[in-house]
């Protein structure tokens, strides 16, 4: 990790969950983090924990589902932190509908924060690194839903796995183009089982919040750890697809 020392990583997502728990434990590894969610008051929650840390956590307000905003912010960070070394997709989400009956604006939101978003976030990290020649490196936060089909009964995740799935053939895309260019920016998809963190609260409350209860369950920093592991990586390993299972999962 010492080569990421008092580099700039950015960490969507960065309020609560995985992505607060990623960014303390990049600074707590000397890297400069820049955090982006709606929720800045959350993040200079998590920045004032971190007064001992050897690096900064620097929180930004950023609704990554305004292509503005996300460009304002990628302008702020380079001009106020510095280049943009680490991208960390973090942010995600899941609403309570169905595919049968369900709301458009609800698919939609979902789609533009775990894709759209992404995509966005993205294009502007790798253009920061490659003018600044950095072989930097890009982690998306996918889901085990990326890679398998949903495996509740119940009418509740809709456009969640497509959205997810989208998330694995993105990464492997933007693999094989950045390699094309000759980056040497790394690509690494991270799918989590469950996680306990606020996100369950995008379940519907239709028998799937109370059949998770019983279930084995990771936390944020079994998630952190799996970030740490990917950047630590020699400069000839690329971990592509990180999968993360509660030990005992039965799906």
């Amino acid at each position: 990790m010492e080569r990421w020392e008092g580099k700039v990583a950015v960490v969507t997502g960065a309020s609560a969950g995985i992505g607060a728990a990623v960014s303390k434990a990049l600074v707590q590894k000397g890297i400069r983090v820049v955090g982006l969610a709606r929720r800045i008051e959350k993040i200079e929650e998590v920045a004032k924990s971190l007064s001992d840390a050897p690096e900064k956590l620097y929180p930004y307000r950023c609704d990554v589902t305004e292509e503005d905003e996300i460009l304002k912010a990628f302008k702020w960070i380079t001009e106020n932190v510095g280049p943009v070394h680490i991208l960390i997709n973090n942010a995600g989400l899941t609403r309570p509908t169905n595919l049968v009956d369900g709301s458009t604006e609800e698919w939609r939101r979902v789609l533009e924060v775990n894709v759209m978003a992404l995509c966005i976030c993205t294009r502007e990290a790798v253009r920061l690194m490659r003018e600044n020649k950095i072989a930097g490196h890009v982690i998306h936060m996918n889901s085990i839903l990326g890679h398998i089909n949903p495996f509740m009964p119940q009418p509740n995740f809709n456009v969640y796995p497509a959205s997810k799935h989208a998330v694995t053939a993105l990464a492997e895309s933007l693999r094989q183009e950045l390699a094309h260019f000759r980056t040497g920016i790394k690509v690494t998809s991270i799918s989590p089982g469950i996680v306990s963190t606020e996100f369950e609260n995008g379940f519907p409350e239709d028998g799937t919040r109370e059949a998770l209860k019983s279930v084995p369950k990771l936390v944020p920093d079994d998630i952190a750890q799996a970030v740490l592991y990917a950047l630590s990586t020699g400069p000839n390993v690329d971990v592509t697809e990180l999968t993360i299972r509660p030990l005992g999962e039965m799906f």
